[in-house]
């Protein structure tokens, strides 16, 4: 399974790279603060996937990792996508990273 930092991340965002960002938590969460894209809940994954296509660079991200690793996993077994990537450690692992830099600063 792919996977990216949040710093990766991060930069591929800042130099304007077509991704296409998948929040698979659930709508409060996403609510509550998310890095952006698009809230598809991990149990409504199937039923939402026209949104992205293989074609497209998917980065998948939940609070931790472990929710987007389950939706690229099921993805990627039952309709072939090979274009998913996880975030390392979720909104969880971004928000680490950027506290820590504005700390740093």
């Amino acid at each position: 399974m792919k996977s990216i930092t949040a710093k990766d991340l991060h930069q591929k965002i800042i130099h304007g790279e077509q991704l296409v960002l998948i929040d698979v938590r659930e709508p409060f969460e996403h609510q509550h603060f998310n890095i952006g894209g698009v809230n598809i809940p991990l149990s409504s994954i199937f039923e939402n996937k026209e949104q992205f296509n293989n074609d497209d660079v998917v980065i998948v991200y939940c609070q931790k990792g472990i929710r987007s690793q389950i939706a690229i996993q099921r993805l990627s077994d039952k309709f072939g996508y090979d274009q998913l990537i996880n975030l390392q450690g979720g909104v969880d692992a971004w928000i680490k990273t950027f506290q820590n830099k504005k700390e740093d600063e």
